[in-house]
């Protein structure tokens, strides 16, 4: 069992408690506990940023912890563009700003977004979060790095990580220098090793237990590597397969644990959770529909850079707003379905659409 998954049931009494606090507080779209809910959660320190992986990777389909994105079609829409559309935001200028996307989607000018067309969109904001995860892999490195000699060390990059949960970067540079006991709290401990593996799975061949830059990117951003996309797909097998076969069934695709809040708001949320992997299982990750998915069928469905998997995603994002059914996105359809596309409820939505564009 992966070590996220230990963590989550050792404090799902703690979790369950929080969630029905929150239920019975505040009036909020929710879902079973996911630690890679970025939105979701507080912010993380600037060093935890820096040279902790991360469980949400942008353009990926499925979390670390073996959620869903929820986000995955905003983010393959929107690109680096994201965090402009938020719900506070001015509806006329998000207006604005989407009427100008659809403008750029258009690659052919006839005022309608074929598949083809936002195919070739996503992959273009799929690569726009790829380079913008390799910028932010420089000054992770170069944290990381203190010697500046290009390389990166288990114990370097161990002394910063403690160092950013708090210990003292000195004391604890020192005793690893002196092969000393840390004296570690379990859940540190834990979560060292599975950094540990990482990191080793990240150390191309010939192996010398050191990270380059481009190594040290695979080990944060495993979706830059397919080895290391393998090597995730394993985690997220292993966590949520049953019966040890490295496959998974729908029973165990939808068995990841959820909350166990006793109302009919959280028991909703619940069915809405469970609908919504059923719905990917059976209609995106079950690629030959046999019922069974392989890690092979799985790996192809997280990888960001798959074109024919961006062609489904471009052909369903279509479906949601295809009101005339002619298979293509015209302006309106878009403005109309404004929160599936930007997250952003646009009011008015048609007014002066046409003088605008």
């Amino acid at each position: 069992m992966a070590v996220w998954r230990k963590l989550w049931c050792r404090n799902l009494l703690a979790v369950s408690l929080l969630f029905y606090i929150l239920l019975h507080t505040i009036h909020v779209h929710a879902r079973p506990a996911n630690m890679s809910a970025a939105k979701e959660k507080a912010p993380a320190s600037k060093d935890d940023n820096e040279i902790l992986p991360p469980d949400h990777l942008n353009g990926v389909k499925m979390e670390m912890d073996g959620h869903l994105n929820k986000d995955f079609h905003q983010e393959v829409f929107l690109g680096k563009e994201i965090e402009e559309f938020e719900e506070d935001s001015e509806p006329r200028r998000n207006r604005k700003k989407l009427i100008d996307i659809f403008t750029k989607v258009d690659f052919n000018k006839d005022q309608s977004i074929s598949a083809k067309e936002m195919q070739r969109w996503i992959m273009e904001k799929t690569e726009e979060h790829f380079q913008e995860a390799m910028e932010e892999n420089k000054n992770s490195f170069r944290a990381v790095d203190p010697d500046g000699d290009g390389h990166v060390t288990w114990d370097e990059y161990r002394v910063k990580f403690l160092a950013s949960k708090g210990f003292d970067e000195k004391e604890i540079a020192e005793k690893i220098k002196n092969n000393q006991d840390l004296k570690l709290d379990e859940e540190t401990q834990e979560v060292l090793e599975s950094l540990k593996d990482r990191w080793f799975q990240a150390d191309n061949p010939p192996a010398n237990q050191l990270l380059n830059e481009q190594e040290f990117l695979s080990f944060l951003h495993p979706e830059h590597s397919r080895g290391m996309l393998k090597y995730m797909v394993k985690e997220i097998v292993r966590d949520l397969d049953q019966d040890g076969d490295k496959k998974l069934t729908l029973s165990e695709f939808i068995s990841l644990p959820v909350g166990t809040v006793e109302n009919q708001q959280a028991q909703d949320i619940d069915d809405d959770w469970v609908r919504e992997r059923k719905k990917e299982f059976e209609d995106v990750i079950d690629s030959d529909r046999n019922g069974i998915v392989t890690m092979e069928e799985l790996e192809e469905y997280m990888d960001p850079m798959n074109e024919h998997n961006a062609l489904n995603e471009a052909k369903q994002m279509i479906a949601v707003a295809d009101e005339n059914q002619n298979h293509n996105l015209e302006l309106d359809e878009i403005l109309k379905y404004s929160e599936y596309f930007t997250g952003s409820k646009l009011m008015d939505y048609a007014r002066n659409v046409h003088e605008e564009f």
